[in-house]
């Protein structure tokens, strides 16, 4: 991996440098003490690799897993910077994929009103997107990301080569958000779509997460507070999450794509601009990656689950950020009975069409 250096500056952290480099984990410049918070299955690959990087720094490992993102994980790591005796000028270093990213951050939001972090992801999926931003969050009562604080990362260190251990299912996770960060960016998605027979493939893999850092750094650079234009990067997120809460078989990375696949079809449906041979395109994309239309719930009983989502107004009323175009989005808002029977619809043509 080409050694590339990204900048967010944002108002509680003077800057976040993004560093995309082999050994990037060299240049972690932590400030006064570190502390590394990992989970269960990286700490069982990369102890060594901890303890080289971060000589005598206190471990705090958790379960792994998307179902320990919850508050016991977050006050257990909270009690244990607390024990280690961290003060403000220390710093957590979260060493792991998007779960641990997540917690590990907030924890750092919240501990003594905010210290630094840095992010080592581990995951493609971490890499492309969740260590890129400043978002952190636990799920609370069965919701999503319920409870999170905005908080950029002093430090990401993205070393392509922790993709060698990855399974093929991390990396169909991973690939979820890339083809979302495709859809948002022509010359992204043009990637892709010529090297779409090498999408399993590291090599080529390392050569596109930098480009879709490079993306997304520039999205949250410009509206880091997701005010307007971040919103772009909830693509296909609304139907994902409804999928995602409902059935919990699959990675987020895999809901992600069949998220977009639906909102695509109801783009078709609602959006007066769509280029529907893009559409084609960014389906057969998907549909490559997922290997076909996964095995899911009644759509009718996911979309229940849709009225809970966050960027709602209200649970009557469904809002989608759903691709239109190369390099194009629409926000649309759907009447919830118009989602749930167009959904339903949407369901049953998908099977009929690619299985």
């Amino acid at each position: 991996m080409r050694r590339r250096v990204f900048r967010i500056r944002s108002s509680v952290v003077e800057e976040s440098v993004i560093v995309c480099a082999k050994d990037a984990l060299r240049e972690s410049a932590c400030r006064g003490r570190a502390m590394v918070f990992t989970d269960s299955n990286v700490y069982a690959l990369y102890r060594d690799t901890i303890e080289r990087y971060f000589p005598g720094a206190p471990v705090h490992v958790m379960p792994a897993g998307e179902e320990h993102k919850t508050q016991d994980t977050l006050f257990a790591l909270l009690g244990a910077m607390a024990a280690a005796e961290l003060h403000r000028g220390d710093t957590l270093v979260c060493v792991g994929g998007g779960v641990t990213g997540d917690v590990g951050g907030l924890a750092a939001a919240l501990y003594m009103r905010g210290i630094a972090f840095v992010q080592v992801p581990t995951t493609l999926l971490a890499q492309v997107d969740s260590s890129v931003g400043g978002k952190t969050a636990i799920d609370l009562n069965g919701v999503k990301n319920l409870v999170g604080a905005f908080r950029q990362p002093r430090r990401v260190l993205v070393d392509g080569r922790f993709l060698d251990t990855l399974p093929a299912r991390e990396i169909r996770c991973g690939l979820g958000e890339i083809v979302k960060h495709g859809a948002l960016c022509a010359p992204l998605f043009d990637t892709l779509w010529e090297g779409r027979d090498r999408l399993f493939d590291r090599t080529f893999l390392r050569t596109v997460v930098p480009a879709n850092i490079a993306f997304k750094a520039d999205v949250v650079r410009r509206d880091p507070d997701e005010k307007g234009l971040r919103k772009c990067l909830n693509l296909g997120h609304t139907t994902a999450h409804a999928f995602e809460l409902c059935d919990a078989k699959l990675s987020h990375g895999e809901y992600v794509l069949v998220g977009m696949l639906f909102e695509g079809e109801l783009a078709r449906l609602h959006a007066p601009d769509c280029d529907h041979a893009f559409l084609e395109r960014l389906r057969t994309l998907i549909v490559r990656v997922l290997g076909g239309v996964p095995q899911l719930p009644p759509a009718a009983e996911a979309a229940a689950f849709a009225r809970l989502d966050k960027k709602n107004r209200s649970g009557d009323r469904i809002a989608l950020t759903a691709p239109v175009k190369q390099g194009g989005y629409a926000l649309l808002e759907l009447d919830y009975g118009a989602y749930l029977r167009e959904l339903t619809q949407i369901e049953a043509r998908l099977r009929e069409e690619i299985c």
